[in-house]
């Protein structure tokens, strides 16, 4: 099976200092796939230049087999690759039906709007509600839903439960779930690393901007060594 999304020998980072030494990793399709690490590992630094926000990058970025390492960010979007960053997530002084309706290139917006408040049933109570005034449980669902409105195949999460409580980490994770049924391959970054693998069908492990694990999510989980020195046991 071929890989849906894959990024070969990926080095690069900001003002000429390397934070990537050349990753390699790949999702096939229908996989949830988490990229665990200490702070500062290059986790999040992936995923920017996955999506082409990276100011210098070496290596290539693969999505679909087509190479996608020079493109902009809006061509990756139109491609069918899918985006919720870790902050600047929404449009705050939008209300959250705008919000939605304003994501370019989605045929019969209105229509997919309406799929989405029933995939995110708080969001269809709050359509009128500025953005700014939800919770972060909420605008964390408005992002996805910002998101799936293209009906990507691949979807890239930079920290995903970020500042949220248990319970609303509990909450996104079973959104996550669901994304490989509706066609979307997952490429998380994840500080709750217990938990995203324990979703996930493969992981890999960051130190210092290079894969220092890999494989499948439970052999991850149950690995001393990526429980000591990456996951923590708790």
């Amino acid at each position: 099976m071929n890989p849906v999304f894959e990024i070969a020998g990926v080095a690069g980072g900001y003002d000429e200092v390397d934070i990537l030494k050349g990753v390699d990793l790949h999702v096939l399709p229908g996989e949830i796939v988490t990229i665990a690490g200490t702070n500062g590992a290059g986790k999040s630094t992936i995923i920017k230049a996955a999506m082409g926000l990276l100011p210098h990058v070496r290596g290539a970025v693969r999505f679909e087999q087509r190479d996608i390492t020079h493109a902009r960010v809006q061509a990756r979007l139109d491609a069918g690759i899918g985006y919720v960053p870790q902050v600047a997530n929404v449009f705050a002084s939008l209300s959250v039906h705008d919000n939605l309706l304003v994501m370019q290139g989605v045929r019969d917006a209105k229509r997919r709007a309406e799929s989405m408040y029933e995939m995110f049933p708080a969001l269809a109570r709050h359509r009128k509600r500025r953005a700014g005034a939800l919770s972060g449980g909420e605008r964390q669902q408005l992002a996805f839903a910002r998101a799936l409105m293209r009906a990507p195949r691949m979807m890239l999460l930079d920290e995903p439960t970020a500042a949220l409580s248990p319970a609303l980490v509990d909450e996104i994770f079973a959104y996550v779930v669901k994304l490989p049924a509706a066609g979307t391959a997952v490429l998380m970054v994840e500080q709750r690393a217990r938990q995203s693998l324990a979703i996930s069908q493969r992981g890999y492990i960051i130190d210092q901007g290079s894969v220092a694990m890999q494989g499948d999510a439970q052999a991850l989980l149950n690995d001393p060594a990526a429980a000591d020195l990456f996951i923590g046991r708790h």
